[in-house]
This record gives C-alpha cells, structure tokens and sequence, in this order.
C-alpha cells in the first residue's frame, strides 16, 4: 500500500540581516486610513520621502495622526522594513522611496531555528 505524504517545507524566516538588534527605530505619522490599512495587513507597503537612510530591518514606529486635529489618536503599530525601491525608478521619484513593510521582526544572518530567538 502506498500513502501519499505531504511534509511541509522546510521553515524559512522571512527575511535575515547581520544585526537585528542594532537597527535605528523610525517613529512615522500615518494617517488614520493607511494606519488601519496597514494594521489589517492590507498595506504592506509605504511610500515615503527618503529623508531618514531607511534600511532593511529598521523598525518602524507607525503612529495614528489625525491631520484634521493635528494630534496623534494614542495608536502605534510596529512594523520592520523588509524591502526599500529607491526612488528614481519605477516611477517613484528621486528622494522618495517604497517600504515593505514586515510584521515580524528580521532574525540574525544565518540562523535557521528561531525557536530560541
């Protein structure tokens, strides 16, 4: 008798670099709109002008901002960068760039079993 077996692939993280723990936290204003977008999981991307070095694994702090009121709602979500396009392609403008956008944070260049991470 033959059974037809489906193992699961192999784990692989989402994505690695050499030093997770030393990226910079970026705090950004988002709008109500993109925020709760991107809190669903439906936005996993942003566009934004290049003004702070972003790069892979930086952390980011994305903080609700009503611009009707000009305040800050008190909700904060964190993402990590998991992809920058550099503008000046694609149609994206000089100085500006696209974020990927991650929900997990990048592990170790290398490490394979994250269980103790």
């Amino acid at each position: 008798m033959t059974t037809n077996l489906a193992f699961p692939e192999q784990f692989v993280p989402q994505f690695q670099i050499s030093s997770p723990t030393q990226r910079p936290t970026h705090e950004l204003k988002t709008w109500p709109s993109c925020f709760a977008a991107a809190k669903a999981g439906n936005k996993p991307f942003d566009v934004r002008e290049h003004d702070r070095n972003f790069q892979l694994g930086d952390k980011l702090l994305l903080r609700e901002y009503d611009p009707e009121s000009e305040q800050f709602t008190g909700q904060t979500i964190t993402r990590w960068v998991s992809y920058v396009l550099e503008g000046g392609a694609f149609g994206v403008q000089p100085n500006w760039c696209v974020l990927g956008f991650s929900d997990i944070p990048p592990i170790p260049s290398g490490m394979t079993d994250i269980r103790l991470w």
